[in-house]
């Protein structure tokens, strides 16, 4: 006998009928002799319907009352899934999140789940019955008993926070496509169903795998070790495993507050290369990392600043050993580059890559303006910066690691007994060098010029942006100095979401006055063209094809930033979607059917 949780999204349960195949799904698993709860959305657009309703009786609706109005969705498909159970000889109950014993902060329209209290749904099992269960909602400690709703992705939240609360084997989570592929089908007809993923990889794809599963889900299926499969309710396919790494014993209290930070991480065999003014057009970084490829050199980070003037500068890190044969290749290269003005080389031995890592960055402003903050206070001046969902790398000297890794510990809570020197794949069978392709064109790009190059400078910039609640994404800082009144400087760009450039730009150039920079630029006709794959580690050449498919189709690349499992582009927004299609191809990435995906949920 197996304890299975299972969680349908709006569109599965979107009519009477749905509702009916989904109850004769649920049956078939309890009669194979299995233990079952399942989570429900509310039923299709019931949600939009009622913040429509709110709108029209109010300018601006209490917080409170649209928890409390909002969750009134759930109760009705519950309600409705319970009774087509019982109708086929199913004993089943529906319970409201608060009946369930979801106990959640205290923050309407967004809270977080604190705990689970399963003495109810366990004794409800034992009766035999499915016992049926509003997502997305739960119910505050307080004397109050104050009704909340968890925001964006509650009900796949729901489900895994319960699957991993009464220990359940497996977490279902079934929605109108067939699992997760390759690329979004609707740019991409050709996508593949992808029949596993890591945790990790999931999370990296957070910009496509969001439309099928929140990230926050993937969370806490990653720090429980919860497996998780993702299918159409449709169908009878087996869908995508979702491999989590496994755990230890892990505290259940304080169930979705873990540590937006869970590991530090150190590898100080690093050195870097860095070409300054190289001319600015497609295929060049192609022409770089494919030489670099034939020379069976692995690239560990790549970063890509923005231009000025007709050029811009390129950086990578490699290991000790192979770092003559990298200067070699660039050295070579460097001078059929550029006609007009000499390509500089740069070369440095005496560095180290630190890093801090964790699934609950997404979506949590601040985090690298923590670790600049702390770098800062420490002393340690940031030679390069790269970033990724749940990551952020930085170079620094190395002879100043050792404050540099004691200030990260103490600031993230990280014992330093648990510290990574490098990640080391732990499961061969399911790495691939490139699992997916994502896209995201909800992106602008942010440059900011001639900031003094000494400590504290990123804290300031990161940190004030954290404070409007402005979640930056990609960031990268340029390699090229150059001395102003003696004062050495760089650029720093980054990546918010469009709707949040405007506000980043007004609070970044209130503090002109104080950083001394010389301006800020905004670009919003930009987008991100990611790659992700847990065997991209020791696979030389993943890089090279990324850019020669671009270089091919004549796309520029504004922006390179990496981490061990992704790549990431900035291009110009008008070639995105050629982008995906080229990458996706150029990884052979696509099947032979073509997947027809409805509208999302």
């Amino acid at each position: 006998m197996a304890l299975i949780v299972q969680k349908y999204g709006g569109s599965s349960v979107g009519s009477t009928d749905r509702i009916k195949s989904v109850s004769q799904r649920i049956h078939r698993t309890a009669k194979a002799e299995n233990q079952v709860v399942v989570v429900v959305s509310a039923i299709g657009k019931t949600t939009d319907g009622l913040v429509k309703l709110a709108n029209e009786v109010s300018s601006n609706p209490n917080r409170r009352e649209m928890d409390m109005l909002l969750s009134t969705g759930e109760q009705v498909s519950i309600s409705l899934l319970s009774m087509a159970l019982q109708e086929i000889g199913q004993p089943a109950i529906s319970l409201t999140g608060a009946q369930v014993g979801i106990v959640t902060e205290a923050q309407y329209s967004k809270a977080r789940i604190l705990e689970i209290k399963t003495d109810r749904i366990n004794k409800q099992l034992q009766q035999g019955q499915v016992v049926v269960v509003a997502g997305f909602q739960g119910i505050t400690d307080s004397e109050d008993l104050e009704i909340t709703t968890l925001g964006r992705g509650g009900s796949d939240t729901s489900a895994v926070a319960l699957a991993v609360a009464i220990g359940a084997d497996c977490c279902e989570i079934y929605t109108d496509v067939p699992g997760i592929l390759t690329t979004d089908p609707r740019i991409v007809p050709s996508a593949k169903l992808m029949e596993e993923i890591t945790a990790d990889e999931m999370l990296e794809l957070a910009s496509l795998g969001a439309k099928v599963l929140h990230p926050r889900a993937v969370e806490i299926a990653r720090n429980f070790g919860m497996p998780l499969v993702v299918k159409s309710s449709w169908t009878e396919d087996l869908g995508t495993k979702i491999i989590s790494p496994p755990v230890q014993d892990k505290s259940m209290v304080g169930l979705e507050l873990s540590k937006a930070v869970n590991a530090v991480e150190l590898d100080a065999d690093q050195a870097k290369v860095a070409l300054l003014r190289v001319p600015d057009r497609p295929g060049v970084a192609a022409r770089l990392f494919g030489e670099i490829a034939r020379q069976n050199v692995d690239v560990d980070l790549i970063i890509q600043s923005i231009h000025e003037g007709n050029s811009n500068d390129i950086a990578f890190t490699v290991s000790k050993a192979v770092l003559p044969k990298a200067e070699s290749v660039a050295t070579a290269i460097a001078p059929t580059l550029n006609q007009a003005d000499a390509t500089d080389i740069l070369v440095e031995k005496n560095i180290a890559k630190i890093a801090i890592a964790g699934a609950g960055m997404i979506g949590r402003p601040g985090i690298a303006a923590k670790m600049f903050s702390s770098l800062a206070e420490a002393g340690v001046n940031i030679q390069m910066i790269s970033t990724s969902e749940i990551k952020v790398s930085c170079i620094v000297e190395q002879d100043q690691c050792e404050k540099a890794i004691a200030a990260l510990c103490k600031t993230f809570e990280i014992a330093s007994s648990n510290l990574s020197l490098k990640q080391n794949p732990s499961n061969d069978s399911v790495l691939v060098p490139v699992r997916g392709v994502a896209l995201d064109k909800n992106q602008a790009q942010i440059a900011i010029l001639y900031i003094p190059d000494v400590p504290g400078m990123a804290a300031k910039i990161f940190t004030i942006l954290a404070q409007e609640s402005i979640s930056v994404d990609m960031i990268i800082q340029s390699q090229r100095c150059r001395i102003v009144d003696g004062i050495p400087m760089r650029d720093i760009a980054f990546t918010v979401a469009q709707g949040d450039a405007q506000q980043a730009q007004t609070v970044l150039e209130q503090l002109q006055s104080e950083i001394k920079f010389k301006q800020v630029i905004v670009d919003s006709n930009i987008a991100k063209v990611s790659i992700v794959g847990s065997g991209m580690i020791g696979s030389p050449g993943v890089a090279s094809k990324f850019f020669k498919a671009l270089g091919e189709e004549n796309i520029n690349i504004y922006m390179i930033t990496t981490s061990e499992i992704k790549i990431s582009c900035v291009v110009a927004e008008d070639q995105a979607v050629k982008a995906l299609k080229v990458v996706h191809e150029a990884f052979a990435l696509g099947g032979d059917t073509t997947i027809e995906v409805p509208s999302k949920e």
